[in-house]
């Protein structure tokens, strides 16, 4: 919630040429949904521009209709290091006109053992060009990966957004027997309506995610075993406000962006300290408050010292025994999420998709909500009152003169 995008992002839109369609900016992510996020962003941001092309390269999907795509040209490229290496492989990329070149999260794709490839890559785009490179932490290894990739570079070090009063932190120690039970009385107890609950293992994910469905929660599971049609599901499922809680292994620790996200709760407490700062950095963002739960055994007090010693401060501890019982109604979400069998590459826009349900007979624009258009499929969130006539609008008339399969997800 900083701006770290439009931070590069403007002056990379700013210096293209829009009538030459080679890749003139290269974005490289640690992740699929990091890469699919700054790719979003990119795109609002070139709205204010004419026929600017974005297009992202990442695995998990075929490796074909992104050949295709590439064929017809693009200004920017997003990928993760990986993918883009197999497209200079196969000699479908070309990036020896590119002008920006930038490394985001650099700090996590060396922890991913990225280096190699990176440097591989960057040696395939001109020695004129502008680097920049943005990483949460300065260890040894970032510093050489800028004096190899930079000349004289200018540091500038941006203090968090997130001040000790935006974050509410809450430490429940439990016995790992009774972790379940509390993290269910400490929603009930703070009212948590959406939350991202983080685990360590998929192992936990499945059982968290089972133990709330079971208390009638909606609740969504991610973790690195799903498909990447499967990710950008929940995704769009959990950030239209479809779905109570999103239980996730570290795959979802960056690149999460969700609009008011009330709520982060470590099931989990992380390993490795800084994981704990991009975890609890999923609420209270762009000035916003959030509260932070985390559940910790006894034994594990050294993790909590760490953690501690990273944000010098220590984390308040609530005594779980002052969790008051919540017996609540639990109400669904208030929105439900429609899946269009069309995207980009049908050349369909949001307004299009707004357009159709608010056609004649269709449902008040005010019901509609958040709307995201992927390369082959859309998702639009609309209030739940109004899912079944919206789905049966759309089903009885077309998107952009187009019939285009709809499903409730």
């Amino acid at each position: 919630g900083s701006g770290k995008t439009a931070a590069f992002g403007i002056p990379l839109l700013h210096k293209l040429n829009p009538r030459f369609f080679g890749v003139q900016g290269l974005v490289l992510c640690p992740t699929r949904e990091l890469a699919n996020q700054v790719a979003e962003d990119l795109r609002k941001l070139a709205r204010f521009q004419a026929n600017i092309k974005i297009v992202v390269l990442c695995g998990g999907v075929g490796i074909g209709p992104q050949i295709g795509s590439m064929e017809k040209g693009a200004h920017v490229v997003v990928g993760t290091p990986g993918r883009i290496k197999d497209h200079l492989r196969k000699n479908t990329l070309q990036i020896d006109q590119v002008e920006t070149l930038v490394l985001d999260e650099a700090d996590r794709m060396l922890d991913m053992g990225f280096r190699d490839d990176i440097e591989d890559i960057v040696s395939h785009t001109p020695n004129n060009r502008q680097t920049l490179l943005f990483s949460a932490t300065f260890p040894d290894n970032i510093a050489q990966l800028s004096q190899s990739l930079q000349n004289s570079p200018i540091s500038i070090k941006v203090e968090s957004t997130h001040e000790t009063s935006s974050i509410n932190q809450q430490l429940l120690v439990c016995d790992n027997g009774h972790k379940t039970r509390t993290l269910i009385q400490a929603i009930g107890h703070f009212d948590i309506e959406q939350a991202v609950v983080f685990c360590n293992t998929k192992q936990s994910v499945n059982d968290v995610t089972h133990a709330l469905r079971d208390k009638g929660y909606l609740t969504l599971a991610l973790h690195g075993d799903l498909e990447q049609r499967e990710r950008d599901e929940i995704y769009a499922r959990f950030k239209n406000s479809s779905a109570h809680f999103l239980v996730a292994t570290d795959v979802a620790a960056r690149g999460l962006d969700v609009d008011d996200l009330p709520a982060v709760i470590n099931y989990d407490l992380p390993r490795d300290p800084e994981v704990y700062v991009h975890r609890i950095g999923r609420t209270g963002r762009a000035g916003k408050s959030g509260i932070a739960l985390s559940l910790a055994g006894e034994k594990e007090s050294f993790r909590v010292k760490s953690i501690e010693s990273q944000l010098n401060t220590e984390i308040p501890v609530f005594q779980t025994q002052s969790l008051e019982a919540n017996n609540k109604t639990i109400n669904k979400p208030p929105m439900l999420t429609l899946c269009l069998a069309a995207g980009r590459r049908d050349k369909i826009r949001p307004g299009d998709i707004l357009g159709a349900l608010t056609s004649k007979g269709g449902i008040d624009g005010k019901d509609v909500g958040k709307i995201d258009v992927l390369p082959t499929l859309s998702y639009v969130a609309v209030k739940r009152k109004a899912a079944d006539k919206a789905l049966a609008h759309l089903l009885n008339n077309k998107v952009k003169n187009k019939v285009v399969k709809v499903r409730k997800i």
